[in-house]
């Protein structure tokens, strides 16, 4: 089998981190070409006869580039994704639109649709405007919470040159008053399970401890719902991969996103790498730096 080209368009929220996931791209050996015109992305792909060797492709589109529609994009990608001499990948930069006010607002820079009018009407048109775009992605990726580093190494973990042709997995714990994981495909509630949190000698702790784990494993009725869960997850892995599915994240959630949540998240991941299905772990409300953001 001819080995395809990867080819990944970069798009999504202004202030997001679409520039610096892009510059992550080419430092990862792609070309990087960035506020290509929409109307020349087909042709650009489609002119590009090179070898099998040539290096993989990063396009970085957005509300700024000239001539952007929404709809005209999904028309441009809708052909590509026939190619059968690339491996397409529309990967989309979300946020929590707070998150991006205060970004915004911190680096006193100008929404490009805001105006003359105040920053949060500028993202409110912007996402409506966008969500032809974020309907069409195949991976999404919601910085709200991201440092520069872990965003590097999501794109790094996912974008490696072994993961063409395979399902890219991600496994998040997360807590639910925090809100869902924007990225989210299935999302999985395990506040049922007794909590560590009301005892003092493991509140401190997190799931990736020993006695923390040793607690949740405990709860009474953990075996059953665990052994529900992985037969589900083994079950419809196989049919996302016959379905075309690249990219699949899977949320699991608690209330603090500390124990229960995190301790889950990794069974289930060692549970799959068992089974030969690795997965990116990420832990999005476990004690991550608030003061470590993506710049725009």
């Amino acid at each position: 089998m001819t080995k395809k080209r990867r080819v990944v368009v970069v798009t999504g929220m202004s202030g997001a981190g679409r520039s610096s996931a892009l510059r992550i791209l080419e430092d990862q050996g792609f070309e990087a070409i960035d506020n290509l015109p929409v109307s020349f992305l087909g042709r650009l792909v489609w002119s590009e006869q090179e070898s099998a060797d040539s290096v993989p492709l990063a396009v970085g589109v957005d509300i700024r580039t000239r001539d952007f529609h929404a709809d005209a994009f999904v028309r441009e990608i809708a052909p590509l994704r026939e190619r059968a001499d690339i491996e397409l990948t529309v990967l989309f930069l979300d946020c929590d639109s707070a998150v991006l006010g205060r970004r915004f607002t911190e680096t006193r820079r100008r929404h490009p649709l805001a105006g003359d009018r105040p920053v949060n009407d500028g993202i409110r048109v912007e996402r409506a405007m966008l969500a032809p775009v974020l309907e069409a992605a195949d991976l999404v990726i919601d910085t709200s919470q991201l440092a520069l580093p872990d965003l590097r190494r999501r794109i790094t973990d996912t974008f490696q040159a072994d993961s063409i042709r395979r399902l890219v997995l991600t496994i998040v714990s997360f807590a639910f008053g925090k809100g869902l994981p924007r990225e989210a495909d299935l999302v999985f509630d395990v506040r049922f399970l007794r909590n560590p949190h009301y005892d003092e000698n493991l509140r401190g702790g997190t799931g990736r401890d020993p006695a923390v784990a040793a607690y949740i494993a405990a709860d009474e009725g953990f075996d059953a719902f665990f052994g529900n869960l992985v037969r589900l997850i083994d079950g419809l892995l196989p049919r996302y991969r016959d379905e075309g599915k690249s990219y699949l994240t899977i949320a699991v959630g608690c209330t603090g996103g500390r124990h229960r949540s995190v301790y889950v998240a990794e069974r289930l991941a060692r549970h799959l790498a068992d089974r030969g299905q690795p997965a990116l772990v990420q832990h999005r409300d476990l004690g991550q730096p608030s003061n470590d953001r993506i710049p725009i």
